[in-house]
């Protein structure tokens, strides 16, 4: 499955990619990360399609992850769930305007991030529209 990773930060995109391994849980396909670094480089790729899981760093400049985010629920068509990360739990409201699907905040655990992609990744195979 393929999942895309959102920050202007490449550290916190490799933490996020080695949070979540190749397999979040057994019994789901292997991930294909696709790491994207500006807000339009997101919106071009989204709009290609097939993107599973989509996470975006809530810490993100200048575009905000949670910004591309309701953006990205505004205007897919079929959005992907996303996993926004957030830098301080009393950000959580943020989250909810942007209409994410699941947060962790950072410093990351592991075991959160492992298990909030693998059940987003369950979402998306039960709700995947069928393409156009």
């Amino acid at each position: 499955m393929k999942v895309l990773v959102y920050s202007d930060d490449a550290d916190t995109r490799a933490q996020i990619r080695m949070a979540i391994g190749r397999r979040p849980a057994a019994g789901l396909p292997k991930v294909e990360f696709i790491e994207r670094a500006t807000q339009p480089a997101v919106v071009e790729r989204l709009d290609e399609g097939d993107i599973d899981v989509l996470i975006v760093d809530g810490e993100a400049q200048p575009a905000g992850g949670l910004g591309v985010c309701r953006q990205a629920k505004d205007e897919v068509y079929d959005c992907p769930p996303v996993l926004a990360v957030i830098a301080r739990r009393d950000d959580g409201w943020l989250a909810t305007w942007s209409r994410a699907d699941a947060v962790v905040s950072m410093p990351l655990d592991p075991m959160a991030v492992a298990n909030a992609v693998a059940e987003l990744m369950r979402k998306r195979i039960e709700t995947r529209l069928p393409v156009l």
